[in-house]
């Protein structure tokens, strides 16, 4: 690996002062008050809705936060400059219920193999950061290729690590700690590595023309998910997330649950320290017997190896909520915009997190209806009153150039909220 270039003077002193800023901000009233907040929902001892808002998935030529406000130079120097800036955006400028802590973090250089196999992906040429694409699935037949699949093999590079962690103490000496935390995977899911070895269709197709194999490559799924997990637990490279950390599709991971009570500090981070998202957006055409048969089970055992579970993302989860209700330890549950909320909030109740997700064309489409979003914010709250609720806008890929709009949709929510009180 090329070593890193040196950082320049300048540099440094852009980092500095922005990592003061953090500290700062990490110790006003607001961030703590937030904080206790986030508690507050997990535990479902009262507090208010939460208000969340991404902007890192807007592709507008005049985002929320534009590179042109990066002062440092050097590649490595902007990189780190973003996150801090980042930081000062979503508590100075956006006001959401974003947390900071006073610390920086990096992550075990951990990676994996493939399956044994790769899909041939296909993707034209276009502008932009966006576009469609199109995969030729390697496995054609479950029973034929099944053999060619191996479970992924996982290795650390702890000295680039240390390396990368060290470089950081260098900067921020004095000013901010370096932690070693975050997480491998976005999803424990499995079903977006199946359509990925077996096409959309064939998964689908499978569930009845060859229901032995569908449960075949599930198990494989399943026991790889969970070996890597293992491995990482083995080896000492599980980080809590415990904290300001996302978790699920969009919320952070407050809770006094985790770790465990038996887990001793210093010790090594288990599984069972640990949230987890389970989703399946890829089966969102099937009924929810299908699901139960093909999918369930296998997330089910995830789950079991963890220590709270947040499920779901954008597939509307109301005709299969009596079915992840069996999820032992479920906490937290994604109530998409296709969602019935009416059923979701009556499966929910006060005892799991209605994270409800609002339509992101309400902020994106040429009109800026501020009508409309009220009155979407107050059907959630009125149709989920007595939940715990979370509001989260993602999804959101453009604001018509009007990068203000997403701060304004933070403070039309908490309008609503302090109204509906």
């Amino acid at each position: 690996m090329a070593e890193p270039s040196p950082l320049s003077p300048r540099d440094t002193d852009i980092l500095r002062r922005l990592a003061e800023r953090k500290t700062a901000i990490a110790d006003d009233p607001v961030n703590k008050e937030r904080r206790e907040l986030w508690y507050k929902l997990d535990e479902g001892t009262g507090g208010r809705p939460m208000v969340l808002a991404e902007y890192g998935g807007v592709r507008d030529p005049n985002p929320p936060l534009p590179d042109s406000l990066l002062e440092c130079e050097g590649a490595w120097a902007r990189g780190v400059e973003r996150g801090l800036r980042a930081a000062t955006y979503q508590f100075d400028s956006l006001r959401d219920d974003h947390v900071v802590e006073p610390w920086i973090t990096t992550n075990w250089r951990v990676a994996t193999t493939h399956y044994g196999v790769k899909a041939i992906v296909h993707q034209p040429d276009f502008e932009g950061t966006l576009g469609a694409r199109r995969w030729d699935p390697p496995i054609r037949d479950l029973d034929a290729d099944f053999a060619s699949l191996h479970p992924r093999v996982p290795s650390v590079d702890r000295e680039a690590t240390l390396a990368a962690k060290a470089r950081l103490e260098n900067v921020f000496a004095g000013i901010l700690p370096v932690i070693i935390r975050g997480g491998y995977w976005w999803t424990m899911g499995m079903t977006w590595p199946a359509i990925d070895l077996i096409g959309l269709e064939g998964l689908m197709l499978a569930m009845f023309d060859n229901p032995a194999g569908l449960h075949r490559l599930m198990a494989f799924l399943r026991d790889d998910h969970l070996g890597y997990a293992r491995w990482l637990q083995d080896n000492g490279l599980l980080n809590l997330n415990n904290r300001n950390d996302y978790i699920g599709s969009g919320s952070l991971g407050y809770t006094r649950d985790l770790p465990r009570p038996d887990h001793a500090d210093g010790q090594p981070v288990r599984t069972a320290d640990q949230w987890v998202l389970l989703e399946s957006q890829e089966t969102v055409g099937v009924g929810p017997r299908q699901f139960e048969e093909f999918i369930f089970p296998y997330q089910l055992a995830i789950a079991e190896q963890f220590g709270k579970c947040y499920y779901g993302c954008c597939e509307p989860v109301h005709t299969r909520i009596h079915i992840l209700r069996r999820l032992p330890n479920l906490a937290r549950v994604s109530v998409s915009p296709w969602a019935d909320e009416e059923v979701m909030a009556r499966e929910l109740g006060s005892d799991i997190v209605f994270s409800r997700k609002p339509n992101p064309t309400l902020i994106s489409t040429e009109r800026f209806d501020e009508d409309a979003i009220r009155e979407d914010i107050r059907h959630t709250l009125t149709v989920a009153r007595g939940c715990r609720i979370e509001l989260v806008m993602k999804d959101v890929h453009t604001l018509n150039n009007e990068p203000q709009r997403l701060a304004r949709w933070v403070e039309l929510a908490r309008e609503v909220v302090d109204e509906m009180a």
